[in-house]
């Protein structure tokens, strides 16, 4: 495994991490999950990412005993808030009392005395921007969080939090949690240039779009049994899921194959191409898919390599 700082900053992440959404206390059963985690942690990775809104708790708490049998130090746990956790009128988003309340939920759910990374799950359009950021100031000065970080937030909300904490003399946000893959490329534009010109790492979700990348679909219109595509979880596949684009991707098996790679790891490598990439969060329901993933780490691919991924894929990108 190779690590990575978060953006300018001191810790040190895995280039391949491993994220719980949909899957753990969900579509995974907890012993497959623990499975998961427990490899991955054998095989170098050492930052875990969740949320509290992943199944309002669940996963937290599968993934705060997944990793309850490693040194605290060892590992960097991240989590998230924002999104609806009941139906109660300050149950949601990033006032001061959910930030605050939902903090403590999660340590307990993960069953830690403080968070490495509290992400802002989305931007909240309704609380004042200083209302967010002095909390998250205030929970790190607690010794309850270490870094904050965003996650789905533009460049100009990304430039304007910076801007506002650098004022206030208060903690400033580390790190972002795009959508980034080969298929889906929008941070490229303003959000990546913007993290790295203000120190911001990005850890990115869904590397493989949602397992498009990897080939194992072929078909649009028949999903194999079993995965992700024959759920009802397939609305988030929306725009990958078209046969111009299944095409194009087996079309890069060769290129693969000629890497040393299989097509999942030459998409993490893809990613990791980048210097404003910290990590690529994957997924997994078993541990041969953490191995193979992982496996993305230990490649050294010319630009050539990536040129001739770029030359299959841009003409099918989803718009």
């Amino acid at each position: 495994m190779k690590y990575r700082k978060l953006g300018r900053w001191g810790v040190e992440v895995s280039e391949v991490s491993l994220g719980s959404w949909l899957t753990f206390g969900g579509s995974v059963v907890e012993d497959a999950a623990t499975d998961c985690v427990r490899r991955a942690y054998e095989l170098g990775v050492n930052f875990f990412d969740t949320a509290n809104g992943y199944l309002r708790g669940a996963a937290e708490e599968v993934m705060g005993r997944a990793v309850g049998g490693f040194r605290r130090e060892s590992f960097v746990l991240a989590t998230k808030v924002y999104f609806p956790m009941s139906n109660r009128p300050n149950d949601h988003g990033l006032s001061r009392k959910h930030v605050f309340e939902q903090c403590h939920a999660s340590l307990r759910r993960l069953d830690v005395d403080y968070l490495d990374l509290y992400q802002c799950h989305r931007w909240d359009e309704a609380v004042p921007l200083e209302e967010t950021c002095s909390v998250m100031n205030d929970l790190i000065r607690q010794g309850k969080v270490l870094y904050w970080g965003v996650s789905e937030w533009t460049a100009p909300q990304i430039s304007s939090t910076v801007e506002l904490c650098r004022e206030q003399g208060w903690s400033v946000p580390v790190s972002n949690q795009p959508q980034y893959n080969a298929l889906h490329r929008d941070i490229e534009t303003d959000v990546l240039p913007t993290s790295e010109r203000l120190g911001l790492g990005n850890v990115v979700w869904s590397p493989l779009a949602q397992g498009i990348l990897t080939g194992k679909y072929t078909d649009a219109d028949v999903a194999p049994a079993g995965t992700r595509a024959a759920t009802d979880d397939a609305f988030f596949m929306k725009g990958f899921m078209r046969q111009e684009v299944l095409d194009a991707v087996q079309e890069l098996r060769p290129i693969a194959q000629d890497a040393g790679a299989t097509l999942g790891q030459l998409a993490l490598a893809w990613c990791l191409r980048k210097p404003g990439v910290s990590s690529v969060i994957i997924g997994a329901t078993r541990a041969s898919q953490v191995d193979e993933n992982v496996g993305a780490a230990d490649l050294d691919l010319g630009a050539d390599v990536f040129a001739a991924m770029d030359a299959v894929l841009l003409p099918v990108i989803p718009t």
